[in-house]
């Protein structure tokens, strides 16, 4: 051979070796880590995760290929990234980044007091950038209620501007021509508001027939309704209207002894439903009455000052919503726990009956925070009884499944995107413990989180 073709072959071995050294089966992989895939199914232990361009492409109990990068999840635990599917954000530039800090990487917006056209759009946009932490955003139409109801006078504010943040119904024919303004929007189904308010004093209900036709115009689009209920009264009216999924469940009262009611509930579950919990809408009412809740070294420095903004006045509306919950539930005790107790059983019972039990806040509300409320919703139904397994399933595919999103988000699976949180402390033993964040992923990418 001669020099000329043996430097030509030399240099063709060397480029290759090159090429081979440069080469990574993942963009990332988490190894030796205590696996909850959010599917319900037991921790699985020394698991490692390989993750390319975005996606979970290998789950394994041994090493598997090459990464460009690598966490070391020994003594970790991984679970998916979570949802609150009931959120509303005055300022999402500012909200955005405290639900990534606290692990929350999607989230459904259900209207609100600002939710132009022009508005969903910037937060979509937000959520689809790499520079700034976002959840994934999801989100229904404008709030679909009357003028003089909820929530535009229970919430009083100038931003409810009919036919751009809110639509008062007039007359049943007007539904359908909304109907098809909405429908061209990237929207996952309308957000109906059937109740009288949050508490007194209360506002007129929205009329049966206004629900119905709602339903039935929605259908033509393959469109759902996400109803406000705050009572039996309006969960019978949602269900005998045909609605498919109830963003609320504080105020409800499951007795499964009424016949009538254990009707209606099979009705419903014959609609594939969903449910959110908003267990946090009491908490949140009692924070004046229990300063302690602001001292939690996991709460961020903001909201830790609210506590500085507790008046009299807000105590007082506080004793008046706890006696009003302990009338409701015929108590006595005033702990979380024994507040809790009678809902969280209620929920158990829909859960166990199939119906897609889902975990949302009403974040942005007074004293329900963004972010930090989602784990105090957990805690919640874990003083009510829940076992932290079904918890973290509520809050995952339980939520994608409600979100249209299931196969691609919600679970810790091969071909999914790889929103997840790294944990420091075991959350099966006790779900507090989802506080214990070490890293968070979206799309596979590390977020970074707000340092104080």
């Amino acid at each position: 051979m001669n020099m000329k073709y043996a430097f030509f072959f030399i240099t063709l071995i060397f480029l290759s070796g090159c090429n081979k050294k440069q080469s990574f089966d993942y963009d990332l992989a988490i190894s030796n880590v205590n696996l909850i895939d959010g599917t319900g199914s037991q921790l699985q232990k020394n698991v490692t995760i390989g993750i390319r361009d975005g996606k979970i492409i290998e789950i394994d109990s041994v090493a598997i290929g090459k990464a460009k990068m690598s966490i070391d999840g020994s003594g970790k635990f991984l679970i998916p990234g979570l949802f609150d599917c009931h959120v509303h954000t005055a300022d999402y530039k500012l909200d955005f980044p405290r639900f990534v800090h606290y692990g929350v990487t999607s989230v459904f917006i259900t209207g609100g007091s600002l939710c132009t056209d022009e508005y969903y759009t910037a937060m979509r946009l937000q959520a689809n950038q790499d520079s700034i932490p976002a959840p994934n955003v999801f989100h229904t139409s404008q709030h679909f209620s009357m003028e003089g109801r909820h929530p535009s006078k229970t919430y009083a504010t100038n931003n409810w501007r009919d036919g751009e943040s809110i639509f008062f119904l007039k007359d049943t024919l007007q539904i359908e021509e909304l109907l098809k303004k909405v429908a061209q929007n990237p929207i996952l189904g309308i957000k109906l508001t059937i109740e009288d308010g949050p508490a007194p004093p209360f506002v007129e209900r929205m009329p049966q027939e206004f629900i119905n036709k709602t339903v039935k115009e929605a259908s033509k689009y393959d469109l759902e309704v996400y109803a406000h209920v705050s009572d039996n009264t309006e969960l019978e009216m949602a269900i005998r209207g045909g609605v498919q999924n109830i963003v609320h469940f504080t105020g409800v009262n499951i007795d499964p002894q009424d016949s009538i009611q254990t009707g209606l509930i099979e009705q419903l579950s014959k609609r594939n439903p969903s449910w959110v919990t908003t267990l946090m809408i009491d908490k949140s009412f009692l924070y004046p009455l229990h300063p302690e809740w602001f001292d939690l070294k996991e709460m961020l420095t903001d909201y830790r000052q609210m506590k500085n903004e507790i008046t009299p006045k807000s105590i007082e509306i506080a004793k008046m919503y706890l006696e009003f919950i302990k009338e409701e539930y015929g108590l006595e005790e005033s702990s979380l726990s024994a507040l809790m107790k009678p809902q969280v059983e209620d929920i158990q019972y829909l859960n166990d009956l199939g119906i897609n039990m889902v975990l949302g806040t009403d974040a942005g509300n007074d004293l329900n925070y963004h972010g930090y409320s989602l784990h105090e919703e957990m805690q919640l139904l874990e003083f009510g009884g829940m076992k932290p397994l079904d918890i973290i399933k509520m809050g995952t595919l339980n939520a994608a499944k409600m979100m249209k999103t299931e196969n691609s988000r919600g679970s810790i699976e091969v071909g999914k995107f790889a929103d997840m949180v790294l944990l420091d402390r075991n959350p099966l033993e006790s779900i507090s413990n989802s506080l214990s964040i070490n890293t968070v992923l979206k799309n596979g990418v590390i977020q970074k989180r707000i340092t104080e």
